[in-house]
C-alpha cells in the first residue's frame, strides 16, 4: 500500500476520537433547559438563589404592520393572544409582558422582570 493512503488511513483513525468529543460540546446560545415539573419540584433555582415557580415567559414575537400578530413562548408551548395556556387564557400579549387569566384572577408574566434593589455586586 503506498505511503500516502497510509497516513491517510492512519489520520482518519486518530482523529474519530476527536469528531467524537466535539459532538460533546454545548451550543452556548441554547436556552436553559426547562424544568416542565419545576412546580411540583419547588420551583427552578434562579441565579441569585430565588425560586421560579409556576409559568415562565420565554419570549415574545411581535409581527409587522398591518396584522402585528403578537405570540408567545411559555414553559416552551407557542401560544397567541386569545389562546389558551393550560386552563388560564391569554388574554393580552404586550411588549415585554404576557396577562394570564384563570376565571377572575389575572397573572402578569414578565419577560425581564425589574432587576432587585441595590443591584448586583
Amino acid at each position: 500500500m503506498d505511503s500516502t493512503v497510509k497516513h491517510w488511513l492512519l489520520a482518519g483513525v486518530l482523529g474519530l476520537p476527536l469528531l467524537a468529543a466535539a459532538q460533546q460540546l454545548l451550543d452556548p446560545t441554547r436556552p436553559p433547559a426547562l424544568l416542565a415539573n419545576a412546580a411540583a419540584n419547588g420551583g427552578a433555582t434562579l441565579a441569585d438563589g430565588e425560586a421560579q415557580t409556576g409559568p415562565r415567559l420565554q419570549t415574545i414575537l411581535i409581527g409587522q404592520a398591518p396584522q402585528n400578530r403578537r405570540l408567545a413562548v411559555i414553559d416552551g408551548i407557542t401560544v397567541k393572544q386569545g389562546g389558551k395556556f393550560g386552563d388560564a387564557v391569554v388574554e393580552l400579549i404586550a411588549d415585554n409582558s404576557v396577562v394570564l387569566r384563570r376565571g377572575k384572577l389575572k397573572e402578569t408574566l414578565t419577560l425581564f422582570p425589574a432587576a432587585p434593589a441595590g443591584g448586583r455586586k
